[in-house]
C-alpha cells in the first residue's frame, strides 16, 4: 500500500475529532471519514469532568457552556453532594462541542471526508478503507462501530447480548435556568436522571433505564424534577443510545486501533466517558510506533478508574442494595468525595 495519510480515523464524533487533533499535534497528517454531515448530536449527559475540560485546553480546544462544580447524589429527601476540589467541570450541549472540535480540526487542515465505511484490508505497511490508504487506522465510530466488527474484535455471546440488552439512555433539553450549580444524579427505582446546566437558560436531562424506557415517564417518576420542570418548554429533540454495554476481544489488530465507545463500554452511569475517550485519543497516537501491546497497556491504565468505579457502581444500582446507595453516600460524604474527586480527574 502507498499510504495517502498516516492516520486514518473512521468517526467524525467529538472523540474522533480529538484523536485526529492528536495525530496532527504530533505532526502527522490525519483524515476523517464520517458518513454524517453537519453538526453531530448524540444522547449523553453533556457534562465534561474537569479533566475533560482540561484534557481538550491542551488540544486548543475550548468550548463555551455552563461550569458545574460538582456531583449530588438525590433521592426523594435525601442528598448528598460534592464539590470539586479544583477546577469546574462544563456543561457543554453536545452540538456546541462537536462544532468547536470541527473548527479546531479545520484549523489544522485536517480533510472530513463523508463516506460510509463498508470495508477494510490491511497489510503489514498500512490500512485501506473506502478508497484510502493510511499507516494506521484509529476507529472512532461509537458503541455500534462497524470497525469493530469488521476486524474481529467485537466479543459477542448470547450472556453478552442479553446483559446489553438492559440498559439504554434517553436525552432531553428543557428551557429553564439551573437551579443548582452541581450535576444532579436523581436515583428512582427503575431509572437514573442526570441533571445538567448547559446555558445559563438551559438544562439537560439525560435518564438510564431498562429497554421500553419513556423519558417522560421517568422525570415523572422523580418528583423533584416533575415539580421542577412542570411546564418548561422542551428544546430539540428526544435523542436515545444504547444498548451501552460493549465488550470487545482487544482494542488492536494490526494496523488497527479502537478508540472511545469503539473500544469497549460500560455504562454512562458514572458521566466521564469524553474524559477516558480523550484520554484514549492520547494514548493510541502515543503509541503508533510502539506496538499493540504498548497501546493495550495504555488503554487499560487510561481506563481502568472509569471500568472498576462503574462496574462496582452499576452492579449495585442492578442489585437489592440500589436503595442503599444515596443513603450510604450521605452516611459517608468522605468516601462519596472521594470517587467523585477520583472521577474528576
Amino acid at each position: 500500500m502507498r499510504p495517502e495519510v498516516d492516520v486514518l480515523v473512521v468517526g467524525g464524533g467529538p472523540i474522533g475529532l480529538a484523536t485526529a487533533i492528536e495525530a496532527r499535534l504530533a505532526g502527522l497528517t490525519a483524515m476523517v471519514l464520517e458518513a454524517r454531515r453537519g453538526t453531530v448530536d448524540k444522547a449523553c449527559g453533556e457534562g465534561l469532568m474537569p479533566g475533560a475540560v482540561q484534557a481538550l485546553a491542551r488540544l486548543d480546544v475550548h468550548p463555551p457552556g455552563q461550569p458545574f462544580h460538582g456531583i449530588a447524589y438525590v433521592q426523594g429527601a435525601r442528598r448528598a453532594e460534592h464539590r470539586f476540589a479544583g477546577r469546574p467541570g462544563l456543561g457543554v450541549r453536545r452540538t456546541v462541542l462537536h462544532a468547536t472540535l470541527a473548527l479546531r480540526a479545520a484549523q489544522l487542515g485536517i480533510e472530513v471526508r463523508h463516506v460510509r465505511v463498508t470495508d477494510l484490508a490491511q497489510d503489514a505497511q498500512g490500512v485501506r478503507v473506502a478508497g484510502v490508504e493510511a499507516r494506521w487506522l484509529l476507529a472512532c465510530d461509537g458503541l455500534h462501530s462497524r470497525v469493530r466488527q469488521l476486524t474481529g474484535l467485537a466479543l459477542t455471546s448470547p450472556r453478552t447480548a442479553a446483559r446489553a440488552r438492559r440498559r439504554f439512555g434517553l436525552r432531553r433539553h428543557y428551557v429553564v435556568a439551573p437551579w443548582s450549580d452541581l450535576v444532579e444524579v436523581h436515583w428512582a427505582r427503575d431509572v437514573e436522571a442526570y441533571v445538567t446546566p448547559v446555558a445559563p437558560d438551559l438544562v439537560g436531562v439525560a435518564v438510564l433505564g431498562p429497554p421500553g424506557l419513556d423519558h417522560h415517564d421517568a422525570v415523572a417518576a422523580v418528583p423533584a424534577l416533575r415539580e421542577r420542570l412542570a411546564g418548561a418548554p422542551v428544546h430539540g429533540t428526544l435523542r436515545g443510545a444504547g444498548p451501552l454495554l460493549q465488550r470487545t476481544v482487544r482494542r488492536s489488530a494490526g494496523r488497527v486501533r479502537l478508540v472511545g465507545d469503539a473500544s469497549g463500554y460500560v455504562d454512562a452511569l458514572t458521566g466521564e466517558g469524553v474524559r477516558v475517550g480523550l484520554a484514549q485519543a492520547r494514548a493510541a497516537v502515543a503509541t503508533l510506533d510502539a506496538g499493540n501491546d504498548a497501546y493495550e497497556a495504555a488503554w487499560s491504565a487510561a481506563t481502568r478508574d472509569y471500568r472498576v468505579l462503574t462496574t462496582g457502581l452499576l452492579a449495585a444500582a442492578r442489585s437489592p442494595l440500589r436503595g442503599a446507595i444515596v443513603p450510604a453516600a450521605v452516611a459517608l460524604p468522605r468516601v462519596f468525595g472521594g470517587v467523585v474527586d477520583r472521577l474528576a480527574r
